[in-house]
């Protein structure tokens, strides 16, 4: 039984298997992210990238369903998001923005604005916080999202909606917005 509590959730992060311990916030954070970024990176230049400028055969779009197209690398993250938060797994994130295209992914908290903030001004380096939501403490987590392909630069420059059009390519857009309860 004691063996069994070591592997937690498949995540080989564990700082010890003594009494009381267990992944600590930044770890388990830090390893949810490189799963998002993966995720993200991988669908933006593998599928997106790749469909829509580089062979010009499907487009992404904000309407994806309505024009049988491919949904957009932020769509594709919120409906994941979305997904997670039904399965009461005990952490939620969003992709938040200072400058958003679509206003709902706006940061609604100090710590949010803070972290997102920190993340622009302090490239490779993340943002850790606590924060009270709720009656419930959390631990907040942001990591730098940065446009990885040039469809998400002409995507965020061109939008109608967006309220800043000079992206460039490797510049942080905005950020991963990660929540565990403690």
């Amino acid at each position: 039984m004691r063996i069994a509590a070591c592997f937690v959730a498949g995540l080989a992060l564990l700082t010890g298997c003594e009494k009381n311990q267990g992944i600590a916030p930044e770890r388990m954070a830090d390893a949810i992210f490189a799963v998002i970024e993966a995720d993200r990176a991988n669908y933006t230049n593998q599928v997106v990238n790749r469909l829509q400028n580089e062979e010009k055969v499907l487009e992404a779009d904000e309407h994806w369903q309505d024009k049988k197209l491919l949904p957009l690398p932020a769509q594709m993250m919120r409906m994941g998001a979305e997904r997670v938060a039904e399965k009461n797994s005990g952490f939620n994130y969003a992709l938040l923005s200072l400058w958003p295209v679509n206003k709902q992914n706006k940061p609604r908290t100090e710590l949010e604005k803070n972290g997102l903030q920190y993340v622009i001004d302090n490239p490779g380096k993340n943002f850790y916080g606590r924060e009270k939501l709720g009656g419930t403490e959390y631990f907040t987590a942001v990591y730098a999202d940065v446009g990885v392909s040039p469809a998400c630069i002409s995507c965020h420059n061109d939008h109608v909606d967006s309220p800043r059009n000079d992206f460039e390519l490797g510049q942080t857009m905005g950020g991963v917005v990660i929540r565990i309860p403690l």
